[in-house]
């Protein structure tokens, strides 16, 4: 079964819980539900990379992120820091973290690689065209699914330069990142294409703007995390390695049901 990566975010501007465990305090108390609800990993971020966001002074990013590092990975929680930036990388693993979730696979920080070859956690290398801010204005492809192996693949080679091994390695094809509604689903239709590159494949679909806009009539977050478990149990028979939600249980129960339909064991 897929491993499933718990999401907290420790901001004021997320687009779906923008503020709600931005108190250190919450985010820790939010990070061990997680766990206790079937988190494998949980993700810790501080600075929002939805639509539109402005990039965060790394500074302030860190003061977010590491007491809710240093205090679930004192639990013997696996965590993970969503950070584009190397200091808070480095920061991080320092604290506990054993994953950087980087959504722009390298590109924000030329010196994130290198950084995280020094330590010794794993990468999570997303498919990125550019910031949040205007991330939309390079969303045209001839072919998304090949554009996307190709641009990952030139992101394991870089890691690979910098002296990051493909085993510590994890590519996430950055659904929603630079990419528009059907594009997002011709990059799913494409799990096995990626899965096929070696690498462990992370998917995070949780909550996005296209289920929302396949589900019509602004969905609610109730229904969001549905189909965010329908689309975890599909990416999981696809072949990826986790699933990246903010709705641990309803991923689990769905993960769990999945896997007994497909057991000849069940009884």
């Amino acid at each position: 079964m897929s491993v499933i990566m718990g999401i907290v975010n420790a901001t004021p501007d997320s687009f779906s819980d923008g503020g709600r465990y931005l108190d250190p305090d919450d985010a820790i108390a939010h990070g061990r539900r997680l766990r206790a609800e079937g988190a494998g990993i949980v993700d810790v971020g501080g600075e929002s990379t939805r639509p539109g966001a402005e990039r965060v002074d790394p500074r302030l990013e860190r003061e977010r992120v590491l007491p809710v590092v240093t205090a679930l990975a004192g639990d013997g929680i696996v965590v993970s820091i969503d950070t584009m930036n190397a200091e808070t990388a480095v920061a991080a693993a320092a604290a506990g973290a054993r994953y950087v979730n980087d959504v722009s696979g390298g590109l924000a920080d030329p010196e994130i690689l290198a950084a995280v070859a020094g330590t010794d956690a794993d990468i999570v290398l997303g498919h990125w065209r550019g910031p949040s801010g205007d991330m939309y204005a390079t969303a045209v492809y001839d072919d998304v699914a090949r554009e996307v192996a190709a641009e990952l693949t030139g992101r394991v080679e870089a890691a690979a330069a910098a002296g990051i091994p493909p085993a510590r390695i994890v590519l996430d094809p950055g659904i929603g990142f630079g990419k528009r509604g059907a594009q997002n689903w011709q990059t799913l239709r494409a799990l096995p294409q990626l899965t096929s590159l070696g690498p462990r494949v992370l998917i995070g679909t949780s909550r996005k703007r296209f289920l929302a806009d396949a589900l019509g009539d602004d969905p609610s977050i109730e229904r969001r995390d549905l189909a965010t478990a329908v689309t975890s149990v599909l990416a999981a028979r696809a072949g990826v390695w986790g699933v990246r939600v903010h709705d641990v249980a309803a991923t689990r129960d769905a993960l769990r049901v999945a896997e007994l339909w497909e057991s000849p064991w069940t009884s």
